[in-house]
């Protein structure tokens, strides 16, 4: 005779790795890279001082 396997806990792994899969597809598609992300800061980071720059004081 066979063990009982527990059917909520199949569910959830299941639910479990195809949540996984398709987060691993998602960072695939849409994720950047550390220096990626730290080269778009850097560039907004410029931009703001640049603007600040040519703000008039008045």
């Amino acid at each position: 005779m066979s063990a009982p396997i527990n059917l909520n806990k199949v569910k959830k792994e299941r639910d479990r790795s195809s949540r996984k899969a398709r987060a691993d597809e998602n960072a695939v598609a849409f994720g950047q890279t550390k220096a990626q992300k730290d080269a778009l800061k850097a560039c907004a980071e410029q931009i703001a001082r640049n603007l600040e720059a040519h703000k008039r004081e008045t």
